[in-house]
């Protein structure tokens, strides 16, 4: 049954708030894992503000909202991520089991919540986190072409012209989780996963020819096991270069806030780079390839440069020390922060819920009474 304050006109009161986090890494991760970072973000300073969030995710999650565990442990600290379509769909059944109890819902688990959104008379938004250009997706995404959509960026949501994209909300994260280090190091650094489409060979050519060492900070998934041992491995002999593994998120700041630059050499859509907002948050400026999102998330001289080829990478190395890291700082500052992102994502819920109100009072006594079921 439909709750009884779900057709209450919406004004700025509290909202119940259901948020649906993957189960591969805790909310927020131990180690790497971009999406539960943003989410507990999201989810901790929209209770800040006022309303009360319901997290939906792993049982070692410790973001400082209630927690209703879909799983006891993240499945990749488990050793079953290779199962998770399975495993997500109790915990699905379990949030909307539940609806009436919520204003809405909000999904970051891409199209396995469709369905389920799909049946429910509560609005459920999802933020489409990942790559969204796979044609083998294709099929899933046209079957569900109503239903509200955030992107992560513009680039993201160019490559489904025909979604229901309701809006496009860039990542924040807390403007205390990193302070600015007007002083840094002597190295460059990159973060992130040893994946082919993040390039980490190029950043090491980079480095190699611009004559500064690199730090690589980056996990090795299970699937890029055989590209990490053929290609990456064998250019780690180089006394520039050194691959400290994965850290965790208070290590970031002492190896971003410390890097002259931090190397960004993608060559596929990226759709976000959350990575990118850290080492601004830092003062660090980025120099990357102008793939996917990054043309939105940095102004070319001012938080660091977009070069396309190694040639134009290596000369930006060279010319980055003249960029202000107060500039960089001050970037993340006016764009990039959870209250930002929160108060974005506030304001669509409102939207969406006031939305849905119009169409229920719009349906006749019959729909009406369905849509109630």
């Amino acid at each position: 049954m439909l709750d009884s304050n779900f057709t209450i006109r919406a004004t700025r009161r509290p909202l119940r708030i259901a948020q649906i986090a993957p189960l591969y890494e805790s909310v927020p991760p131990k180690l790497y894992g971009g999406t539960e970072r943003v989410i507990a973000w999201l989810s901790e300073t929209l209770a800040r503000r006022g309303h009360k969030v319901t997290l939906f995710a792993s049982g070692d999650s410790t973001a400082q909202v209630p927690l209703e565990a879909g799983f006891p442990r993240s499945l990749r600290l488990a050793g079953l991520e290779g199962l998770g379509l399975g495993y997500h769909l109790p915990m699905l059944s379990d949030v909307y089991d539940r609806a009436d109890k919520f204003d809405l819902i909000h999904s970051h688990l891409e199209h396995l919540s469709f369905p389920f959104a799909h049946l429910a008379a509560v609005p459920t938004v999802s933020t489409m986190h990942g790559r969204v250009d796979l044609e083998d997706f294709k099929p899933i995404y046209d079957r569900y072409t109503d239903l509200p959509l955030v992107s992560i960026s513009q680039s993201q949501s160019a490559f489904l012209p025909r979604m229901n994209w309701v809006d496009t909300i860039y990542h924040g994260l807390p403007g205390t989780s990193y302070h600015l280090n007007p002083n840094p190091g002597s190295y460059l650094a990159f973060l992130g996963r040893l994946s082919p489409e993040k390039r980490p060979e190029v950043a090491i050519e980079v480095a190699r020819r611009a004559g500064i060492p690199l730090k690589i900070a980056a996990k090795v998934d299970r699937s890029n096991e055989a590209y990490f041992n053929a290609v990456i491995k064998p250019l780690l002999s180089s006394s520039m270069i050194e691959y400290v593994g994965e850290i965790t998120e208070s290590q970031k700041q002492e190896f971003l806030g410390n890097a002259v630059a931090l190397l960004f050499p993608i060559d596929w859509p990226e759709p976000f780079g959350l990575v990118m907002i850290e080492a601004l948050a830092c003062g660090t400026p980025v120099v990357a390839r102008p793939f996917g999102s990054v043309p939105e998330i940095l102004q070319d001289g001012v938080s660091g440069f977009i070069e396309s080829d190694i040639d134009g990478m290596v000369d930006a190395v060279s010319r980055v020390s003249s960029l202000s890291r107060h500039a960089c700082r001050e970037e993340f500052e006016a764009r990039f922060t959870a209250d930002i992102m929160a108060a974005r994502y506030e304001n669509l819920y409102y939207r969406l819920i006031r939305s849905g109100e119009r169409r229920l009072e719009n349906l006749p006594a019959e729909g009406l009474a369905n849509a109630a079921k």
